[in-house]
């Protein structure tokens, strides 16, 4: 399930970064969709979508490495184990963030689905972590106006892709080389220890930090 997903994801990531400049992205009063963040600082951006695998070395290091990352969460995958996710806020530097309620691929809902799943997956990650989240991840990196009007309508201030995926989908995985403003995909998968590894040496190798992702979506005018 995990190479299918990939497959798609990564049609749509490139799909979006093909059409990054073209008018709609620039339509008044829906959130931007962002995949790279414009900074003249040496920083990264890492992210980790689901939640259904609750590692202790992956969370050792995001703890002990002071990682700033932005948890895109399923409620269904936080629920059996809230708090390992509530001590990554709490003692570290992670935010919980949306990615709706069970996956779809919001392009293919009606307007009460797409409600049902962002608003919804808003509220019970609210009602886990006393935050509202302020940006949605869409599964698979899918996305049109019709999702950035209703992620308007759920208090969503942007929609996140993504530059580059460090997940293990199966065989020897590429590292990409990092730029700086690069927002870095990971998972919740058994590998997520090793992926934080690999993307942690790369933005090392480069010369970059990870840093938070809200803040420099404002310093950057995204938001």
């Amino acid at each position: 399930m995990w190479r299918s997903r990939v497959l798609v994801a990564a049609l749509a990531s490139l799909s979006l970064a093909l059409g990054a400049a073209g008018s709609a992205q620039a339509k008044a009063g829906l959130p931007p969709v962002v995949s790279h963040v414009p900074t003249g600082e040496r920083v990264v951006f890492f992210t980790i979508d689901d939640g259904w695998s609750h590692d202790a070395a992956a969370a050792r290091i995001l703890l002990e490495e002071r990682v700033p990352a932005a948890l895109f969460l399923l409620p269904g995958a936080t629920s059996y184990d809230t708090g390992y996710f509530t001590r990554l806020a709490e003692e570290g530097r992670a935010t919980v963030e949306n990615h709706t309620v069970n996956h779809p691929d919001l392009t293919t809902l009606d307007a009460a689905g797409k409600d049902a799943e962002v608003c919804g997956a808003g509220e019970q990650l609210r009602a886990a972590f006393g935050r509202t989240p302020k940006l949605l991840r869409p599964p698979y990196g899918a996305v049109n106006d019709d999702v950035r009007l209703a992620a308007k309508a759920c208090g969503v201030k942007a929609l996140i892709t993504w530059t580059h995926d460090f997940t293990t989908w199966g065989g020897t995985p590429l590292t990409p080389r990092l730029e700086a403003g690069d927002i870095v995909l990971l998972h919740f998968t058994p590998t997520l220890a090793a992926d934080l590894r690999r993307a942690l040496d790369a933005a090392r190798a480069a010369g970059l930090k990870p840093a938070a992702l809200m803040p420099h979506l404002k310093a950057a005018g995204v938001l």
